[in-house]
């Protein structure tokens, strides 16, 4: 086995703490961390040790592109091979790895002291696909962020989330094949009182096993991820945790305080329903401590976490496909409620405000209708069914589900639809913008957004409907 040697890892580079990076000069010139060459790891192989040296003690993160040839997520029993990475012997996460080509990922390793460490990178053989044999990792590499940096706060503060373990799945292991945690994010808000900072922490799986069917996750949230909300913390004007503050969503996405374990400052929760909420006790014995160094623009919809790490919709198509949730193709027809090929849909996302207060069982929505150059027919996000339309007024992410092979060029008009639930409130609809409209490409990533518009267009009882583009 080569050992792969990385000099140093540096204090993190001067920013605001909600920075998604660092400018590129600034961040040459402080890490120097150096990347090493590929390490190959395998079943029945010894495990890969990388020697690392600390200058100053940090929060540490691990960046490396990893793949696992003869994986695929599309494919039972090919699912995924399991890296599970220690430092010092300390366990700190799992890394779930599927498919052949290298996909970049950032790791936590928790609190590090100035010194030399050592990763211990493990082929977990009974975490993994049977058919799995190996997984490469390249540029390894490892960064520490100082107390008074930046982004400090958000990495000590992140939440370790171990694995899901329900009786009714009846197999171990069960993020390793299903609702697998791929990405995490935080975001910062001011606290209930002067001087506090509140810190939110968020996670998209890869699906979600119960909760939301997933006609309505395409219609009401554009995509079959789950993205929650897990974890948050309100901290003083000295970064320290104010007791009692920190909550958690627990089952039936209720808000409940956190009574369970540190490691450290870090929270300890399981994700312990199918859909993915948190339990402040964990049993499970896998773990995942995802980076949440990156963070959310406030005008952005939650699902711009996934636009910017594009291969977050390969993993959920391809989890689709192995579940069994799409329809066959000889069935396809865009008209039915049922899920076809995650490639027919545009995938939008839309702002807009509602007058008056959107809750309670009536209630005043929106859904996108697209009409093609070549036929009268309104193809409607919400599939007629009025509580799929869009509830909420914050950027708002959907799908509408067009005939197979329809391309951006088709598209000849895109209206906006006020859709009554229950009784009529007289609600007054306000649409100020598309921020983005996508299709799939053959390959499952995000094709280019070819819509971007922003105004002010009223739909109202008396105007249910208006056109918000058109070619």
């Amino acid at each position: 086995m080569r050992v792969v040697q990385l000099l140093t890892a540096c204090t993190a580079v001067a920013a605001t703490v909600v920075a998604l990076a660092a400018p590129a000069m600034a961040q040459a010139d402080q890490d120097r961390a150096v990347e090493g060459r590929q390490i190959k790891i395998g079943r029945d192989h010894p495990d890969a040790r990388v020697p690392f040296v600390v200058k100053k003690s940090g929060e540490a993160l691990v960046d490396l592109d990893a793949a696992a040839p003869g994986t695929d997520w599309a494919v039972k029993g090919d699912e995924s091979a399991v890296v599970s990475v220690y430092v010092d012997n300390r366990y700190a996460t799992d890394l779930v790895v599927s498919g052949d080509q290298r996909l970049h990922r950032q790791l936590a390793l928790g609190m590090l002291k100035a010194g030399p460490h050592q990763l211990r990178l493990r082929f977990a053989d009974e975490r993994s696909a049977a058919g799995s044999a190996s997984v490469r990792l390249d540029k390894v590499k490892v960064t520490t962020y100082a107390p008074g940096s930046a982004d400090y706060l958000a990495l000590r503060y992140a939440p370790v989330v171990y694995g899901r373990n329900l009786s009714e799945l009846g197999t171990p292991y069960q993020n390793a094949t299903t609702d697998t945690p791929l990405i995490a994010w935080h975001e910062v808000a001011p606290g209930t009182a002067p001087g506090r900072t509140k810190l939110t922490y968020s996670i998209v799986w890869s699906n979600e096993d119960g909760g939301t069917n997933t006609p309505a996750l395409m219609a009401r949230w554009g995509r079959t991820t789950d993205i929650e909300w897990i974890y948050d913390v309100e901290v003083d004007e000295h970064g320290n945790r104010v007791a009692g503050s920190d909550t958690y969503q627990a089952a039936n996405h209720q808000t409940l305080h956190f009574s369970g374990q540190y490691e450290g400052d870090h929270a300890l929760l399981e994700t312990c329903t199918s859909n993915n909420n948190m339990c402040d006790k964990v049993t499970d014995p896998m773990r995942f401590f995802l980076s949440p160094l990156q963070t959310r623009p406030a005008d952005q919809p939650r699902e711009y976490m996934m636009d910017t790490n594009a291969w977050t919709y390969e993993i959920m198509s391809k989890e689709m496909i192995r579940e069994g949730k799409i329809e066959a193709a000889s069935d396809t027809a865009p008209a039915t409620p049922e899920v076809s090929d995650q490639r027919n849909y545009l995938f939008a996302a839309i702002k807009k405000t509602t007058d008056r207060p959107n809750t309670g069982s009536s209630w005043v929505g929106v859904s996108i209708g697209v009409r093609l150059k070549n036929g009268g027919s309104v193809y409607l996000s919400n599939h007629v069914d009025p509580t799929w339309s869009i509830q909420r007024d914050d950027p708002a992410a959907t799908t509408v589900e067009l005939p197979a092979g329809t391309t951006a060029d088709d598209i000849q008009e895109i209206t906006a639809n006020r859709v009554v639930v229950g009784t009529d409130n007289g609600a007054v609809v306000h649409v100020t913008g598309i921020k983005r409209g996508f299709f799939l490409g053959q390959d499952y990533l995000p094709q280019e957004s070819f819509l971007n518009w922003s105004g002010d267009v009223t739909i109202d009882a008396a105007t249910p409907s208006a056109v918000i583009w058109r070619r």
